[in-house]
């Protein structure tokens, strides 16, 4: 369960080598020590973060997980309840790619699809299961303003955040009645791995500073937030533009 306070007694990040996933997971560890399932592709960044915990002396375990095997996400999330319930649950995993080949390729576009939007449906499906059942629980999706109004210079990967955050609001409703709240955190640009080699945005912010409002969130029982807080202002006046205005911005 999670405490008064705040903070989950038990923690499952899908996408367990996201750098805002891992700073949130620092977040909730740093003075409590929460079970951690990261659930990910193997790799050296999932194993160092793993070395990680275990040396702070957090309950952790690894779990393979890849956002586009949607038939094997059932039995992932299988092991990653075997232990026992789950309080909060982070749907963290995502591809930002690359915006121009992206419209272009195929391949590329349904790369994007099938990790932003069909990998993210699956897990929110089984999730919705495993926490209805528990009757309680948070699941967060980190979701992006590029889906809140699609603009040129990305429009592939902000479609597939747009299906992916009104899936995820859809489903809080859907899971309202019993018990388990969704949150859906809608950040600008992060300065990231993923992101490296791109210009910042205005009111871009660190991997720290969304997993603040992540945090925050679950506390609060937010059902949506933006990182940082100004950007729902910024991106409410954006949605409203008329549409030749609005292909003249900047990208």
């Amino acid at each position: 369960m999670i405490d008064a306070v705040g903070n989950p007694q038990a923690l499952l990040v899908l996408g367990g080598t996201s750098e805002i996933a891992l700073a949130v997971v620092r977040r909730y560890t740093a003075a409590r020590k929460p079970r951690v399932v990261l659930a990910a592709r193997p790799s050296p960044r999932r194993d160092a973060a793993v070395a990680e915990l275990a040396a702070a002396g957090v309950p952790v375990t690894a779990v393979d997980f890849d956002a586009r095997d949607v038939a094997g996400h059932p039995a992932a999330l299988d092991k990653a309840f075997a232990d026992g319930g789950i309080d909060v649950a982070l749907v963290a995993f995502g591809v930002l790619g690359d915006a121009e080949r992206a419209w272009q390729d195929p391949t590329a576009a349904v790369e994007l699809a099938e990790v932003n939007y069909t990998g993210a449906v699956s897990v929110g499906v089984g999730l919705a299961e495993r926490l209805r059942e528990q009757g309680h629980g948070v699941i967060v999706a980190l979701s992006s303003v590029a889906g809140e109004r699609v603009r040129r210079s990305n429009f592939v990967y902000g479609s597939t955040k747009a299906g992916m955050d009104a899936f995820y609001l859809g489903l809080g409703e859907a899971l309202r009645p019993h018990g388990v709240t969704v949150t859906v955190v809608r950040p600008g640009f992060v300065r990231t791995r993923m992101t490296e080699g791109l210009r910042p945005a205005p009111l871009s912010s660190t991997a720290e500073q969304v997993a603040e409002v992540v945090v925050h969130a679950v506390r609060d029982r937010r059902e949506l937030v933006w990182a940082p807080a100004p950007l729902r202002l910024v991106m409410s006046a954006l949605r409203h533009l008329p549409r030749a205005v609005f292909r003249r911005l900047p990208a």
